[in-house]
């Protein structure tokens, strides 16, 4: 079936899904479109509903733990899932709890669907620091779970600032391919986004953001926070920067980078976030302030006309939670032209710089990326 049915597990704001729809390639008989979406917080759902979903019903607001996959079943059958399994346990600023944190199981579920099912193919994305946690092993056992239900697997850092991405935001991708389909996917080559204007002042400014946009509040900075931020220039945080020490923050400890760091406004914007206290909003290059939802949108590549439900705490978790719709809309370009055969600039899977030799084996992936031979003739 050319035109795949979408179906999303922790489908965030519509990141993905939005991706997902707007994709199109040369042979216009292959596409993607949704079908049905699930993730557990109001606002996320409702703001997916209003920007993504044919009807209000193909949207379920619900605990994943909770929800009977019968009931999906019943609103369309699915040929693609997707999913971005929550990211808490894996990432690299948190406790990193990995597998014995409370999210990072959550994964088994992504499994369970995959299982249930039967996608022709599927999307599974997560933070970076993924393929670290519990020393490796989280991720070989996710990707053994993927691949002993019958899928060939092609796991890729992203660097989604290389694809013209105004953010340098690095998530771990993995692409399934059901084995009896005979359908190889290639991880798109980024040269082709070699010449795009990435970086933060063009994303923000370019066209300029009209006063009346969607989610384009300003926060009320307190005067402590101008005079702190004044002495803050481009690129530096609260903690490079030269700081009258009545200003600087009296912190112990690991020292975050991001606190109350500015913009770059010639390069692509720091990791936008959705987690966080005071100093973390992603700050304004020249102007005292930190910046507004729509522009943090701008550097995640969502139209101006997407519209976030929710208060402006809640659309800051949003948009930072959420995948680069251009970027995401990339790859799944990648995966249709696969379908369609139709060839496409592509770089090696980093496969190798994500598991080790040890992992792959022991999880029995080496068949899956033909390098078992290359294991014997170097062993």
């Amino acid at each position: 079936m050319p035109i795949f049915r979408l179906g999303e597990l922790f489908c965030g704001p519509g990141g993905l899904g939005l991706a997902g729809i707007q994709s199109q390639i040369e042979n216009p008989d292959f596409g993607i479109r949704h079908a049905w979406a699930t993730d557990y917080d109001r606002d996320t759902c409702e703001t997916y509903r209003n920007n993504i979903a044919d009807e209000e019903r193909t949207v379920v607001c619900a605990d994943i733990r909770k929800i009977n996959f019968d009931r999906l079943l019943q609103l369309s059958e699915v040929d693609a899932l997707s999913f971005g399994f929550p990211c808490n346990d894996f990432s690299i600023v948190g406790e990193q709890k990995g597998m014995d944190g409370a999210y990072g199981p959550l994964y088994s579920y992504c499994v369970k669907a995959v299982n249930e099912f039967r996608p022709q193919w599927f999307l599974a994305e997560n933070v970076g620091g993924l393929k670290n946690s519990n020393d490796g092993d989280a991720f070989g056992k996710i990707l053994n779970e993927f691949h002993a239900e019958g899928y060939s697997i092609y796991p890729h850092l992203y660097k989604f600032e290389e694809y013209g991405i105004p953010q340098a935001r690095h998530r771990i991708i993995i692409i399934g391919i059901r084995n009896d389909l005979n359908v190889t996917f290639r991880v798109p080559s980024p040269e082709i986004y070699s010449a795009i204007d990435n970086t933060s002042r063009n994303a923000i400014e370019n066209p300029p953001i009209p006063e009346d946009a969607y989610n384009h509040e300003y926060t009320k900075q307190s005067e402590t926070v101008k005079k702190r931020l004044s002495y803050i220039k481009p690129g530096e945080n609260a903690f490079t920067a030269t700081i009258p020490k009545h200003l600087q923050l009296n912190v112990k400890g690991a020292k975050i980078s991001q606190i109350y760091k500015r913009l770059d406004p010639n390069k692509p914007s720091y990791t936008v976030t959705g987690s966080g206290g005071g100093g973390t909003h992603v700050y304004h290059w020249e102007e005292n302030r930190a910046l507004t939802n729509r522009e943090r949108a701008r550097l995640q590549t969502f139209p101006d006309n997407f519209k976030f439900h929710g208060s402006k705490g809640s659309v800051r978790k949003q948009i930072g939670m959420a995948v680069p719709s251009r970027g995401a809309k990339i790859i799944f370009e990648a995966v249709l032209k696969s379908f369609a055969n139709i060839d496409y600039p592509s770089i090696p899977t980093s496969y190798t710089s994500l598991i080790s030799k040890e992992h792959l084996t022991q999880y029995n992936l080496a068949e899956n990326f033909g390098l078992n031979r290359i294991f014997e003739e170097t062993a």
